[in-house]
């Protein structure tokens, strides 16, 4: 149980870590997932994450605190249990951010991280046959799609908007992120291509690499200030990997940073309530904490719409039986159809809201249990919030999850951004060829016009939910409270590194998993590039003994 990387997290980032440090046989690789292997069919079926999502076989199922700015409510976080962590649940959107965000991060004193650095490794991660070659990828593990799915009421909604003055764009993930269209999946061959699919999988059978699955990290070990290692439930038994050169954490927004904080790096007030010896102070860890919050206005259409095509045992054999056959049809649609990225206000330098269309609705759960009438849903969330949150340790105990305070909408322009896209989600159901074919706003209804701004605010406060895109609790940077450097290394601590969606100073202004897997792109250059400079040291002292 000694090697010489050892990852925790076989997530977005934590896959592309194992596959590339391990990739040229040097180096012994553990990569560590508390969940379990992938193998779960429902897992690998494009529409199957309406069955991962809350399931305690292949999701963490936490549970915020009652927020505020949601009126007291608490919501599901859905966070991946299984190899793949996230990637393996997630809705299947590929999204890379606008390049301004990078630029903003490279502003903040990250050098290394700007849109012209990060570029060449969403390429290198990505096989995507569209878009212009000088900026898409082309022989990369990740393997995005065009959806092969399409829907009607998308189709109008799209062209509605385009009606409405928002540009058509064939490629959002391109120089320009602005206008509307339709999304980018990460789909192979009608089937899931998670993070695990596309970088653990060629991997796994390399004689260096180690992967073990049902083991729980439970702190991180020390000698003096250098990480050595990891206190880890395997078989039910407390065990001790050893990291000669790094331990590197990829455990995702809410494990990471509870990791540390358990180990005794964090804000030593925090630690000290739970009886942590502190030995890093970081009061940053936990803190910075942002996501994207979804309202989520629906229209009765006279459209046929996926509520109604699988109202039937019937009819769900018989999609069931052309996806068997062909790969194809309704099975393979991602959680979201079409899309857009547009301005509430002209003045701005780039998109702040984002839509995610999708032919189907429903109260709570998705397509498990939608309305018994035809409706599609037009999504709408902010994409740069201000509000941030926190998490904070319930216990000393990695098995307790952390409590998780969101602290949605607490800034007049996080409000004032939802409700003017709330007005333009309702603009452009006015607008034809959509105004035709819907019958009714579902909600928010009739009875809240356009004009009340305290009543659309409200229903969003009581309606509105997670679209699962936590990150920030580990922020990079160099100031008060940054948590890692820009080479992702914890401040204060040799040997160890954090990698993951909680490394972002600011949240991206798109979807998360393409930026995670970015960022094990990164890490692993980092970390190699580390290891080849200490290498000659270590030949160097070897010949002068």
């Amino acid at each position: 149980m000694e090697f010489d990387f050892v990852i925790v997290g076989a997530g977005s980032a934590g896959c592309v870590l194992a596959n590339r440090l391990s990739a040229d046989g040097r180096h012994r690789v553990a990569l560590l997932e508390a969940g379990g292997r992938d193998t779960y069919p429902w897992i690998h079926v494009p529409v199957g994450y309406f069955r991962t999502m809350g399931n305690p076989k292949t999701d963490w199922r936490h549970v915020t605190e009652p927020d505020p700015g949601l009126n007291g409510r608490a919501l599901n976080w859905p966070r991946g249990k299984v190899l793949g962590g996230s990637s393996s649940i997630n809705g299947l959107l590929y999204v890379r951010g606008q390049p301004q965000d990078y630029d903003h991060w490279r502003q903040l004193g990250n050098t290394g991280w700007g849109w012209e650095d990060v570029l060449p490794l969403f390429q290198r991660s990505e096989s995507y046959t569209g878009g212009d070659p000088a900026l898409r990828g082309r022989e990369g593990p990740l393997t995005v799609s065009d959806s092969a799915v399409r829907r009607e009421i998308v189709d109008r909604w799209i062209e509605a908007a385009v009606n409405a003055g928002y540009r058509r764009n064939p490629d959002y993930n391109g120089a320009d992120q602005e206008g509307v269209g339709h999304f980018q999946l990460t789909v192979r061959n009608g089937r899931r291509c998670s993070s695990a699919v596309a970088y653990l999988n060629p991997a796994k059978h390399r004689h260096n690499l180690t992967v073990l699955t049902h083991c729980a990290a439970r702190r991180i070990l020390f000698d003096g200030r250098r990480a050595t290692g990891l206190e880890v439930e395997l078989a039910g038994k407390l065990q001790r990997i050893t990291a000669r050169r790094e331990v590197i954490l990829s455990a995702g927004a809410l494990a990471s940073p509870q990791l540390l904080m358990v180990s005794g790096i964090g804000d030593p007030e925090e630690l000290a309530r739970h009886g942590i010896q502190t030995r890093a102070v970081l009061p940053g860890v936990g803190r910075n904490l942002q996501d994207h919050l979804q309202a989520r206005p629906v229209y009765k259409t006279r459209l046929s719409t996926i509520n109604t095509e699988i109202n039937s045992l019937t009819k769900q054999a018989l999609i069931a039986l052309q996806y068997a056959a062909t790969r194809k049809g309704p099975m393979t649609m991602a959680a979201s159809l079409g899309t857009a990225f547009l301005k509430t206000r002209p003045e701005l330098e780039t998109p702040d809201i984002q839509f995610h269309i999708q032919p189907f609705s429903a109260d709570a759960k998705g397509m498990a249990e939608p309305h018994p009438f035809d409706a599609f849903t037009a999504s709408v969330l902010q994409l740069r919030p201000e509000s941030t949150g926190h998490i904070a340790l319930k216990s000393a105990d990695m098995r307790d999850a952390p409590a998780i305070h969101p602290n949605y909408l607490a800034t007049k322009t996080d409000r004032d951004t939802l409700v003017e896209g709330i007005r333009i989600a309702r603009r452009i159901a006015r607008t034809g060829p959509l105004a035709e074919v819907i019958t009714e706003e579902y909600t928010p209804g009739a009875q809240i016009d356009d004009g009340d701004y305290d009543g659309l605010l409200d229903w969003a406060r009581s309606t509105a939910t997670t679209i699962y895109h936590p990150t920030g609790t580990c922020k990079m940077g160099s100031d008060a409270m940054a948590v890692v450097d820009p080479a992702l290394r914890v401040r204060g601590i040799e040997g160890l590194r954090v990698a993951d969606a909680s490394i972002m100073p600011v949240i991206v202004s798109g979807n998360t998993n393409a930026p995670a897997i970015m960022i094990g792109e990164k890490a692993s250059d980092l970390v190699l590039d580390a290891a080849e400079i200490a290498r000659p040291a270590a030949q160097n002292r070897a010949g002068a003994l």
